[in-house]
């Protein structure tokens, strides 16, 4: 987890900037902030349904998701086509887009040295959530 919320208690925020940060020359009128963000609150919709993962392996480096990235799952949404799920193929755990072709279901990789995953008739894929968020330290 990444906190334990304490009732009663306000969950930490920090300061936001009100203008989005630019990646061109900075601009020294733009330094105000606004009161705050909860950081948690923003990743996580529902508390009790997300939980986090932690990245091993590059087969989605081409969606931005690296190495020891972790990730905000999300249990109760319902995946669809094309998005990032946590699934399990017979009990091995792996990260992958979920693609639909008719009534088949394939877990492709956002990096060409990895082949789909194309479940056989008797292999299991469960999904276990939808991702929701990457955080990545820099430092």
């Amino acid at each position: 987890m990444i906190s334990v919320r304490v009732p009663g208690l306000a969950p930490p925020t920090l300061p936001l900037a009100l203008s989005p940060v630019r990646a061109g020359f900075p601009s020294p009128a733009e330094d105000r902030m606004e009161a705050g963000i909860d950081l948690q609150a923003y990743l996580v919709a529902d508390p009790l349904a997300t939980f986090l993962v932690r990245v091993a392996g590059d087969s989605m480096c081409d969606a931005a998701i690296q190495e020891g990235d972790i990730l905000v799952v999300d249990k109760g949404l319902t995946p669809r086509h094309g998005d990032i799920v946590i699934a399990a193929i017979d009990g091995e755990f792996t990260v992958k887009r979920l693609h639909r072709k008719g009534s088949r279901y394939m877990l492709l990789a956002a990096n060409p040295d990895y082949p789909p995953i194309v479940p056989a008739g008797d292999q299991e894929l469960q999904i276990w959530g939808v991702v929701t968020a990457c955080v990545r330290k820099f430092r």
